[in-house]
């Protein structure tokens, strides 16, 4: 009995002692990538808020944002600066990494979730759902409930929209549900068809719409950051910061769901909880998302493409790669929309489909052939 004991603690300590195996390539080239991401993250930031008619150097943008933790720089600017900063460009890029992080991690989770390199966020309902509400209020808002669009202000189409999204998504989720079970299927086909009903609702809206209406629902159905003030991008991280956090966490069960319900549940992964805190999540941050900003197109569906050439199809690089590349490439796209027409602004939605949809073709043709095996 000693002798074995003794074998044993011999063996730990031989363990203990034994030198850690080396992190293979791939994983050491995802985390690089990511590294790249967070500083290109950093770069697009900073640029982004010295950018525009009041232009600001990058050293006069780190002595500002200094300045506001008590940190005194040696480079000098004036006042106006700073307010164009602080009041202006800062909330607006902040939001726009707060849309862009949560669209792109939205569209991984979706695409590990239905294990279709198709899906989008929009699958559950929650960009056609907030549409819809948001278009209600845009033509009957006057009409119908002046009450409400009095009392809550300018607050009143963010919160309609937020509200249609989420109740869509959540609607898609219990019709889709049965048995207790819910059917990966059934829940894509069920999406599909209450989309197409908030689609008719919303071309009836606007059918009825005046020439105003009209023009407000155009600019507002192609995404827009301009309305970013500091209480907007409070109440979208409020929403979207957990969110995002939970599913990132969520990484490991993506990757088993990746084998089949089946072989995760045998596995040890809760299949069902799985599929409903996904759903859930995604359908709180679009919505979350799509009230401030509108609908923005192709982030969720592109972005997660291209990381999984990057890094490959594991979760657990994929997603927080997605934080970080969906904040960078929403910014680039931000910039683009109010620097190229200036001093007017493009809608956020034409540049992004700009750039998603070309992308997205390349990506088809690229792998078309493995498809057709």
């Amino acid at each position: 009995m000693r002798e074995a004991v003794a074998e044993e603690t011999d063996s730990e300590r031989g363990d203990a002692t034994r030198p850690e195996a080396p992190i293979p390539l791939r994983q050491r080239w995802a985390a690089l990538v990511l590294m790249i991401l967070f500083v290109l993250l950093l770069l697009s930031g900073i640029v982004a808020v010295g950018t525009g008619m009041v232009h600001i150097a990058p050293a006069q943008v780190i002595a500002i944002l200094a300045q506001q933790v008590g940190l005194s720089l040696p480079w000098e600017y004036g006042s106006q600066h700073e307010a164009v900063l602080m009041t202006i460009r800062l909330p607006r890029v902040l939001l726009a990494v707060l849309v862009g992080a949560g669209l792109a991690v939205s569209g991984a989770a979706m695409q590990g979730l239905f294990r279709n390199p198709l899906a989008d966020p929009g699958l559950v309902g929650v960009s056609s759902g907030a549409a819809l509400a948001a278009v209600a209020v845009i033509v009957l808002g006057a009409t119908w409930l002046p009450g409400i669009t009095r009392l809550l202000g300018p607050f009143t189409l963010p919160l309609a929209a937020f509200v249609g999204g989420v109740s869509t998504t959540l609607l898609v989720y219990r019709v889709a549900r049965v048995a207790r079970r819910t059917v990966v299927a059934t829940l894509l086909l069920t999406g599909i068809a209450v989309n197409a009903l908030a689609g008719a609702g919303t071309g009836l809206l606007t059918f009825v719409a005046t020439d105003e209406a009209l023009r407000n629902i155009t600019f507002w159905s192609l995404g827009s950051l301009s309305g970013a003030t500091w209480s907007a991008v409070g109440v979208v991280a409020t929403c979207i910061v957990p969110a995002v956090w939970l599913l990132t966490r969520g990484a490991l069960a993506l990757n088993v769901m990746l084998l089949g319900e089946m072989e995760a549940g045998h596995l040890g992964v809760h299949v069902e909880r799985v599929k409903q805190i996904n759903v859930l999540l995604v359908g709180l941050t679009v919505g979350a998302a799509v009230s401030v900003t509108g609908i923005i197109g192709f982030v969720g569906l592109v972005v997660p493409h291209l990381l999984r050439l990057l890094v490959g199809p594991d979760h657990r690089y994929v997603m927080p790669g997605a934080v970080l590349f969906g904040a960078v490439l929403l910014l680039g796209a931000d910039l683009l929309a109010r620097t190229l027409v200036t001093p007017a602004e493009l809608p956020i939605g034409i540049v992004t489909a700009a750039l998603g949809a070309p992308c997205f073709l390349w990506l088809l043709m690229r792998q078309r052939h493995q498809w057709s095996l």
